[in-house]
């Protein structure tokens, strides 16, 4: 028997950030802790915290909360309130939980806490670095600790992003007594010069990793790491291969644990495996367990590093289901013993397993903490544009630019700005920039791509020269080189904006691809094709197609290409093809389940001025699949009912099922609205062809379990023989089994799959419909409300105001006409009727008053507030209605603006900031004021703008 236990286990850094305690529950405060190394976030966390927080902020009166007698009618009242709101069950419940066990003013508490941290954090997120970013939170903040590192000599100002976790109910009062109890010891030597940074000696041996790795270690020195056997081996018989690793990591798997942490990472090591994660697993001898090791007795480090941020998606799925399931990290590595124990050891170990499956049940934290155990380990990381900029945008994107050329790059970066919420403004600054950045260092550079191990000795020198030219381009670099001081970014003025704040729409650059609009143009030519699986009648539908009389609809040649008549790489073809005809409209006859292959569709619609509308077969989907088990069981019927099919996928495959299951998995881990709503971001369109009939009866159980058990039988073979045909390796006979059963469960419910199909004719009508209109430019894109949507997205917040209705402020004047003089006079020539389209009351401008100033208003977002005007204020250049807001909830509603006013009028060439200087004007006898009194009260909106 061969055990194995678990040593040592820690996480992997991927980078410093600051991080933020977001208490949520029974507590009111955020604590920023300094600079503390932190693992990847669980990715549903930003819409658990953002939907906690739009929950808070709509019109909810607590008082009336309160005075409900009895908790049905509070249940009752939450969820037609959280229905509406479009919350979860389990945010809901969660929610419900914490109004029912805290008051009023614990509400309004948290809820001010949790609004200010993400109304700072969008304050910052364009522009922010290291000192305005921590000057700012250490403002918000309840409680601030500083950290035990500079980030701006350590790091630079170059802030990554922060960190923020929900934590229970107590940790505000448990950190106040520790620091009171444990003051922070001096830091000794902190004016000392502590030699090259890490930085410095990653510059200075960028040319060898060996070398880079012997300098680190020295750096820091003996008394950190004496021994470097564990970087570098113990001489020169350490070569690494990838079949040692599959080899560690098959033993651990099948090895017996020998206590309960083995068995738990056993399950996260296992799953990773069999759900196929994007993860990288590296085994490596323990060269400090040299003299112990024997065959019987070996040691190994496991370094697991998790590529994708998909995989925190996938994998949260799974926690969801098996909740003793251990969290997931970006990086980590583990030491491992491998060994073969005697007799008596061995008994130790059997009699030890019941402890080990019983500890499972009692590693709940939920009721140490109060909080659900999901929501233990919940954190996000809020990321800063200057970073992303440098990661995102340059260094990922090189291999797109030196391998796909500018144009395919331009559409790769105002994707990334586009999915991140990024400001107009900003994406207009960063697409010219970007623009210089790619002929740059395409002409430095030749054809021979820049390294992205090494990009920064590039990107910076040209970011800081880039950064001289204007203040605008020092915000919007950050920090380059030694040029831009943080300290001044705050009084450097934003084009287009004003004290009084820019409310015009601005415009966002156009995209080579075209951003999603309301219609889809009419382009040069068309390519149709099929993200579906076989059997999903897309040959018929080609076929039909290509001979239809007026093709569609206009004068443009309709071409096919069948996939199983193309020798080669079919989608190279279909390209060669587009060149040649570019006006043409091109119907690709073959399936097209992955992004790989929808990337290149997309570059073929760059390349040759062409839209791509996918079409794809009807269908609900499950869980974790766009399709059905309905729609599988109809395209594996359709397929065992073909004849000479020229791919030879057709009733005399012995493999048949074993295909469509392959297909079939090939979209696994998207649920159906996440497909579509990918395939409309990505092409602008999507025609669906009509598959199932919507009245029909359940699929029967014997056609329902043989799915199920192909499905793991499928996962079963994949886990062990990866993409090994079904014919051979380990399961070949079940195969064969399954095949044979298949045939006989589908073909004796042949009537029932028959009668739930649509008929071919009516689906060829309605695709045919659809492409008309597409073909035309008649085609209207569909709106989705996808998981996104319902989060409240990142934008740069500049200032606060209370937005008044158009009418009401127009009313009012219309009236001050009829009754005063001197004010019907000024307004008799100045057509304000027609001129005045917003009107607000700015509250606090980030600039003249700071990111608290503005943040703390987040308590009030979205929130009604009564604004009483008390006097209508003029000259021949400007006017102003005079304005006090009141209050909310009991809460006065205060204006950081030494004179709160709503803008009504400036001459042309007067700015509207200039209106601030009215009140002083009148009191000087240079402007003329009509009171109104009693005052009006008009109700209005306090919004971030």
């Amino acid at each position: 028997m061969l055990v194995v236990r678990v040593g040592r286990m820690r996480r992997i850094v991927l980078g410093i950030f600051i991080q933020l305690w977001v208490c949520l529950f029974l507590g009111g405060c955020f604590v920023r802790r300094g600079d503390l190394r932190q693992r990847e976030c669980k990715q549903s966390l930003m819409s658990f915290l953002r939907g906690t927080v739009c929950a808070y902020r709509w019109n909810l009166s607590l008082l009336f909360w309160e005075t409900m007698d009895s908790v049905r009618k509070k249940i009752l009242l939450w969820s037609r309130l959280s229905q509406s709101w479009g919350m979860g069950s389990q945010s809901s419940t969660r929610l419900l939980r914490l109004l029912h066990s805290v008051g009023t003013g614990a509400c309004r508490q948290i809820m001010k806490a949790v609004t200010s941290f993400f109304a700072a954090f969008d304050a910052l997120s364009e522009e922010g670095t290291a000192t305005t970013v921590c000057r700012a939170f250490d403002e918000v903040a309840d409680i601030s600790i500083p950290g035990s590192k500079d980030h701006v000599k350590e790091q630079g100002e170059i802030l990554e992003g922060i960190v923020a976790r929900i934590v229970s109910h107590e940790s505000s009062k448990h950190m106040e007594k520790v620091l009171k109890d444990f003051p922070p010891p001096p830091m000794e030597g902190a004016g000392l010069d502590l030699e090259p940074s890490l930085r410095e000696i990653c510059t200075a041996n960028r040319s060898d990793e060996t070398q880079q790795i012997k300098a680190l270690l020295k750096g820091v020195g003996s008394s950190f790491c004496p021994d470097h056997s564990d970087w570098l081996g113990t001489g020169a018989g350490d070569a690494h291969s990838r079949n040692a690793d599959q080899s560690v990591v098959s033993n651990f798997l099948q090895s017996h644990p020998a206590d309960f942490s083995t068995t738990k990472l056993q399950e996260v090591v296992r799953l990773m495996r069999e759900k196929r994660l994007p993860a990288a697993f590296k085994c490596y001898p323990n060269y400090h367990k040299h003299d112990s090791m024997s065959s019987d007795n070996v040691f190994y480090k496991m370094v697991i590093h998790v590529r994708s941020d998909s995989a925190f998606q996938r994998y949260q799925k799974e926690m969801k289901s098996k909740p003793g399931l251990w969290p997931l990290y970006r990086g980590f590595f583990v030491d491992l013993n491998l060994f073969k124990p005697d007799k008596k050891r061995a008994a130790e170990i059997a009699k030890n397993k019941s402890t080990v499956v019983d500890n499972d049940g009692g590693c709940s934290i939920s009721g140490r903490h109060g909080l659900a155990e999901e929501d233990a380990n919940l954190m996000i990381k809020l990321k800063f544009l200057t970073y992303k900029l440098r990661t995102f945008l340059i260094r990922n994107g090189l291999p797109i630019l030196f391998k796909q050329g500018p144009a395919t790059y331009k559409a790769y970066y105002l994707r990334q700005m586009k999915i991140w919420g990024t400001s107009a403004g900003k994406q207009r600054e960063l697409s010219k920039m970007l623009d210089e950045w790619a002929v740059y260092i395409k002409r430095k550079c030749g054809k021979k791509q820049l390294s992205s191990s090494v990009y920064l000795s590039e990107a910076e020198p040209f970011l800081e020269q880039y950064a001289k030219r204007s203040p605008h381009n020092q915000a919007l670099i950050g920090s380059a080189g030694n040029l831009v001081m943080a300290e001044n970014f705050m009084a450097i003025v934003e084009g287009g904006r004003d004290e009084e704040g820019d409310l015009e729409k601005e415009s966002v650059p156009s995209s080579p691809s075209a951003s999603v609009a309301d219609t889809m143009p009419k382009a040069e030519g068309l390519i149709v094709f099929f993200p579906g699986l076989p059997g999903s009648a897309k040959s018929a539908l080609c076929k039909e197609l290509l001979k239809a009389p007026g093709g569609f609809g206009d004068d443009r040649p309709v071409q096919s290409l069948m996939g199983d008549l193309v020798k080669g790489k079919y989608w190279q073809k279909v390209a060669d093809e587009r060149r040649k005809k570019p006006y043409s409209i091109m119907l690709a006859d073959k399936n097209a389940p992955n992004v790989e292959v929808w990337r290149q569709i997309e570059d073929m619609c760059r390349r040759t001025r062409a839209n791509a509308v996918p079409v794809i077969p009807d269908s609900e989907g499950t869980e974790s699949n766009p399709f059905s088990l309905d729609a599988l069981a109809v395209f594996m019927f359709r397929v065992l009912q073909r004849a000479n099919h020229p791919g030879n996928l057709d009733k005399n495959s012995p493999n048949a099922g074993y295909v469509l299951l392959m297909f079939y998995h090939l979209y696994k881990g998207k649920t159906r609205r996440e497909f579509e709503c990918e395939l409309v971001d990505r092409f602008r369109s999507l025609v669906k062809i009509p598959l199932l009939t919507s009245e029909r009866n359940p699929l029967p159980d014997p056609v329902k379990s043989i799915l199920e058990d192909g499905i793991d039988l499928y996962n079963c073979h994949t886990g062990r023989h990866g993409r090994l045909e079904s014919n051979k390796g380990a399961y070949t006979k079940e195969w064969a089994k399954w095949e044979k059963q298949l045939r006989e469960i589908l073909f004796g419910n042949a009537q029932y799959l028959n009668s739930i199909q649509v008929p071919f004719e009516s689906a060829l009508k309605e695709v045919s419909e659809q492409l008309r209109k597409i073909a035309r430019g008649e085609y209207k894109t569909p709106e989705y409300i996808t998981p996104d949507s319902g989060k409240r997205k990142i934008a740069a917040i500049t200032f606060a105001a209370i937005t008044l209705p158009v009418l009401d402020i127009k009313g009012l004047l219309d009236n001050l006409a009829g009754k005063h003089r001197k004010a019907g006079a000024f307004l008799k020539d100045k057509n304000l009727e027609n001129s005045i389209n917003k009107a607000h009351v700015t509250l606090a401008h980030k600039r003249s008053h700071g990111v608290t100033a503005v943040a703390n208003y987040g308590t009030f977002l979205h929130k009604q507030v009564p604004v009483d005007i008390t006097a209508l204020i003029f000259t021949d250049k400007m006017a102003a209605f005079e304005a006090f807001p009141g209050s909310v909830e009991g809460e006065r509603v205060i204006a950081k603006n030494e004179w709160p006013h709503v803008t009504l009028w400036t001459a042309e060439g007067v700015g509207g900031k200039e209106a601030n200087l009215l009140s002083k004007l009148h009191l000087e006898g240079k402007a003329t004021c009509v009171t109104i009194d009693p005052p009006a009260t008009i109700l209005g909106t306090l919004e971030f703008y």
